[in-house]
């Protein structure tokens, strides 16, 4: 006959161990209470108001990603006959034939069409800074 232990101790008879470590609930007196969670439902009405702003956020940033590459393109596809600089400004017109192109002279300078002002960032990327 196997030894029998009192009800407040963990012991399996058929592992023949004691084994109140391996249990998923509380297996003393003095460990915290075992109840489940009560689950508000207005915090939902709260994480949908995260996610939602979270995604405006979002969709806010690729409109300015896809924005800043259309410049970009729209840039390095025009004409220039010079190497442009990091850090420096250059003007963007279109002629007569519709034809884009680089420029180092101001739009004060001269009357063609103006389209932006740019500056070449050490990454590559073209920032339309007017």
């Amino acid at each position: 006959m196997k030894k029998k232990y009192p009800d407040n101790i963990v012991y399996n008879y058929d592992t023949d161990e004691f084994d109140a470590k391996l249990k998923k609930y509380p297996t003393s007196v003095s460990a915290p209470s075992f109840k489940p969670l009560k689950v508000d439902k207005g915090d939902s009405i709260k994480a949908n108001k995260y996610f939602e702003s979270r995604m405006a956020e979002i969709k806010e940033a690729y409109k300015k990603l896809v924005e800043e590459y259309n410049w970009t393109s729209l840039v390095y596809e025009s004409t220039y006959s010079f190497q442009p600089l990091v850090g420096e400004s250059y003007y963007l017109y279109q002629n007569k034939n519709k034809d884009l192109f680089l420029s180092l002279i101001s739009p004060y300078e001269w009357k063609m069409e103006y389209l932006g002002t740019f500056k070449l960032m050490t990454n590559g990327k073209w920032e339309k800074m007017a």
